[in-house]
């Protein structure tokens, strides 16, 4: 459709998230103008490959994969790490390994191996506080202009709210609110945190 320069496909989990279903359900939203976040993105990632000449979350994930301190998980085709800008306790991003633009680029291999990261991810949220996690999570992909896009990389971002326990989430207030988010742990000990736990979600070991 011409008039149509964004799609945002979203899922939300749990009534902290304002999910008036009790099982995570998702959407998909289509706009003329491209949403704030899109947008902010768009700019720092055709800045940086003008600049360097390559794509910025590509450059980005080869440190992450180097270092590994914010790995969660991988698999073949994608990686789920927690970036070290993250505002959110255990926020995550999922990152294809292949430069793709969006979601009509992925092989069928690559689609078995999103699945399989996004069930990854979901498991170990819930097996952190032994809850089902409440969560919103989307993917942004490049704009649906009909220009090629070659700076962008596709991603999805996970942002649940839990902090120290099933019952205390992270609200923003005071200096967040007005003056800028904090981190309440750092990104190496959320990375940690979902690492470590089992990747059988807790409901199946207690059975």
């Amino acid at each position: 459709m011409d008039d149509i320069n964004s799609v945002q496909i979203f899922e939300n989990c749990g009534a902290a998230m304002g999910a008036s279903n009790p099982h995570p359900h998702g959407q998909i939203w289509s706009s003329s103008s491209l949403p704030n976040e899109i947008a902010k993105e768009l700019a720092g990632q055709t800045d940086y490959r003008a600049a360097h000449g390559s794509c910025l979350l590509c450059d980005y994930l080869k440190l992450e994969e180097e270092s590994g301190e914010r790995i969660v998980l991988k698999n073949d085709h994608f990686t789920v790490l927690v970036p070290f800008w993250a505002v959110w306790p255990f926020e995550t991003m999922v990152l294809p390994r292949r430069h793709i633009g969006g979601m009509d680029e992925l092989t069928a291999a690559e689609a078995s191996a999103l699945a399989e990261a996004l069930s990854g991810v979901t498991v170990r949220c819930d097996n952190v506080f032994e809850t089902p996690f409440p969560y919103s999570m989307g993917f942004h992909q490049r704009p649906t202009d009909g220009k090629p896009h070659p700076e962008w990389h596709l991603h999805a971002h996970f942002y649940p709210p839990l902090l120290r326990s099933a019952t205390i989430r992270k609200f923003m207030v005071g200096f967040e609110l007005l003056g800028g988010p904090q981190r309440d742990i750092t990104a190496e000990t959320a990375a940690g945190r979902l690492r470590d736990v089992a990747s059988v979600h807790y409901l199946a070991q207690a059975e």
